[in-house]
């Protein structure tokens, strides 16, 4: 990617989670990069097309920065690990982006909840297969069907409607949802490995 591309997606994209996607201007995007808006315009044809080239990296570097991390972790770690990285993004983002997102930018807000939840499934499913195979989740897990209802329960509690209608923050909700879902596919050896790691994260 352009290393000028590169600035402009990282300076809006921190605009965006500290103040919302409609409050923020091109005007305040050049001025936060320190360049002029005909020179960001060379980037970005405009507003519409920046927030939809920042959702396409936001997914492709995830999906790196994902499996760079958890290489070498069991499924169990790999799925500790993933739930803190989403608690840091959940704590840093302002809660109007999903509101502004599927109001004013449908289309983009549909495809990127989309491909979110494809890259979910599939990793939820290679990590339900991968426990399996190390002896830590339920050897009668349907991995397939297991990862079709996590996804949509994930995508339930992302639903700005839901997050309006409950007295929880969404990161109550989505380490609730997280904890149940280890509690229900480990076996013995996994509940244990898993509440010792939990133990670990609580002292740190």
């Amino acid at each position: 990617m352009d290393d000028k591309l590169s600035l402009i997606l990282h300076a809006s994209g921190g605009l965006f989670r500290k103040y919302g996607i409609r409050s923020i201007s091109m005007d305040d995007i050049a001025r936060e990069i320190g360049m002029s808006k005909k020179t960001l315009y060379q980037y970005v044809e405009n507003k519409t097309d920046l927030i939809e080239k920042l959702l396409l990296h936001l997914v492709s570097s995830s999906r790196a920065c994902i499996t760079e991390e958890t290489s070498n972790l069991n499924a169990i770690d790999v799925l500790i690990q993933v739930s803190i990285k989403v608690s840091r993004e959940i704590k840093e983002m302002n809660p109007s982006i999903a509101f502004d997102l599927e109001k004013f930018y449908p289309t983009l807000y549909r495809n990127f909840v989309n491909a979110k939840r494809d890259h979910v499934y599939r990793k939820i499913k290679e990590n339900l297969e991968q426990g399996v195979s190390e002896g830590i989740y339920r050897n009668d897990v349907d991995s397939d069907l297991v990862a079709k209802l996590y996804v949509q329960k994930l995508m339930d509690v992302h639903d700005p409607e839901f997050l309006s209608s409950v007295d929880f923050s969404f990161e109550k909700v989505f380490q609730v949802m997280f904890d149940n879902h280890i509690r229900g596919i480990a076996n013995p050896e996994g509940l244990a490995y898993y509440e010792k790691q939990i133990n670990k994260q609580i002292s740190l």
